[in-house]
This record gives C-alpha cells, structure tokens and sequence, in this order.
C-alpha cells in the first residue's frame, strides 16, 4: 500500500504546486512531490527484495485519488491544501518507522538507513507544510476537527533532537 499511496501523494503534489502563486512555494512543493517519487522507487525496491507482487487494486485506487485531489486543489483554496497534505506527511513519518520496527521483528536491519531517511523526510515535509499555515486564522478551527496542527502531531520525531538511526527505533512505538 506505501508503494501506491506515494504514488497519490505525488499527483496530489503536482496539482497542489500547480495551483499556488508563489514561485518559491512551487519549487518547494516539486521537491516534495519528487520525494515522493524517490520514496515509491525505495519501497518497491525493497519489495522487490522480498518478492512482494504490487498490488494493481491499490495501484488504481491510489492513482484516481491523487488525481482527484490534484485536481481539487484548484478549486479548494490556498489554506486546505497546506494543510492536508501537512497531515497526511505527519501520519507518514511513522509508516517507515513502523516498516523498520517490522523488519526487526524478523531480524532484519539491512533497510534501517533508507527507511530512516524516508522518514525524517516525512517530517521535514510535515514541518514545511505547517511552516506556511501555522500562523493562519483557520488552524486553530482545523485542528480541533481533523487533530492536527501546531500543538498536534501524529509522530513523535523532533527534528532537532534527532535520534541516530541505530536508536531509531524508538520513534512510533505508540
């Protein structure tokens, strides 16, 4: 499923870029949605290793709702957009930390450094997103709905006290 839902995210990105004004917004936003690409690659390399087939129902289910909400973001405003994809990078950080308490699980830590490095991506993803809303007057409406927002995370990674990866997998334990 992380294989196709990286899929989605980078169509929702190319749309999310495509319908903001700022010039500099738009490059940071190409840069996620090819994060978001270089994640998909990682994933199914690491299937791949382990003969995990992709799954043709999540690769259609993803590919029409990154399309849709590519789409949506051109008519849904500025705020929604930075926001959701905010809260959607926020519940991905521990995807990969999870993935990696899995893999350890089973013994295997051959993929502590891609999965690590996907996450904290994650994370500077979320911190970006939140970066641009955090000061705006809808967050404090949107994060008593959705639970999200500058005093609510769904991860527990603080990018200025990292953990090295070799104690990593302390994060996302809950």
């Amino acid at each position: 499923m992380a294989y196709s839902a990286e899929k989605a995210a980078a169509f929702a990105y190319q749309g999310h870029a495509g319908s903001i004004k700022l010039e500099v917004d738009k490059a940071a936003i190409h840069q996620i949605e090819l994060d978001e690409w270089g994640h998909r690659h990682e994933v199914l390399t690491i299937m791949q290793q382990y003969g995990i087939p992709v799954s043709k129902y999540y690769e259609v289910r993803f590919h029409l709702i990154g399309k849709v909400i590519s789409g949506s973001c051109y008519v849904i405003g500025w705020f929604m957009p930075f926001y959701f994809a905010g809260r959607l990078e926020s519940g991905n950080v521990c995807e990969y930390f999870r993935m990696m308490h899995y893999f350890h699980e089973l013994g295997i830590t051959e993929h502590d450094q891609v999965l690590y490095n996907m996450g904290i991506k994650e994370k500077e993803h979320e911190v970006y997103f939140l970066g641009r809303i955090k000061n705006k007057k809808l967050l404090p409406f949107f994060e008593r709905i959705f639970n999200w927002g500058a005093r609510k995370s769904f991860n527990d990674v603080d990018l200025d006290t990292k953990y090295p990866v070799e104690t990593s997998e302390a994060y996302c334990k809950n």
